[in-house]
């Protein structure tokens, strides 16, 4: 039997509860589930590669033996193929979402066309959050609370301590 492997690629600066939304019903697609924790030129992190990828271990632990967390900083398709992925697993959250992805999806069929992407739309209560908004809110100040568990709002919390922030 063949073992059924999935990509889900993001930068998880910070893993907010809609990621965990999406591995949690991506893992239930596949016989084991590669979180890719990539570099993104185009986005400033507030977490080193390390950080996030400690933070995915941590916070996916339930899932343990079903999920791995590797880091990347290659194509999307060269880092799936290594993995031996037959599925790229992305969320969409709104119609923008969509246009984007759907437009990255074709350029992957054209670079690779053995791996499909599966699209998994985010849970109702959870479509707004963004990783982007979750570090603005926390950077003046906001409640972050209800985007992301516990233990890592004290993550974000502490390195906007750490850094400064612009509310007063």
């Amino acid at each position: 039997m063949t073992t059924r492997i999935g990509v889900y690629p993001g930068t998880f600066d910070p893993i907010t509860l809609g990621h965990m939304d999406i591995i949690r019903r991506g893992a239930k697609l596949v016989d084991r589930l590669v979180i890719g924790v990539t570099t993104n030129p185009s986005k400033s992190p507030m977490f080193s590669v390390e950080e996030r990828m400690a933070m995915v271990v941590r916070e996916t632990a339930d899932l343990a033996g079903r999920i791995e967390v590797v880091s990347f900083d290659s194509l999307l398709m060269d880092f799936a193929e290594r993995q031996g992925a037959s599925m790229i697993v992305r969320g969409l959250r709104a119609v923008a979402d969509f246009e984007y992805e759907y437009q990255m999806a074709g350029m992957n069929q054209q670079l690779n066309g053995r791996i499909e992407t599966v699209f998994l739309m985010a849970d109702v209560s959870l479509q707004p959050i963004a990783s982007r908004l979750v570090k603005e809110i926390a950077v003046y100040g906001g409640d972050i609370r209800k985007f992301v568990s516990p233990e890592v709002k004290a993550d974000v919390v502490k390195r906007v301590a750490e850094t400064g922030r612009k509310g007063s």
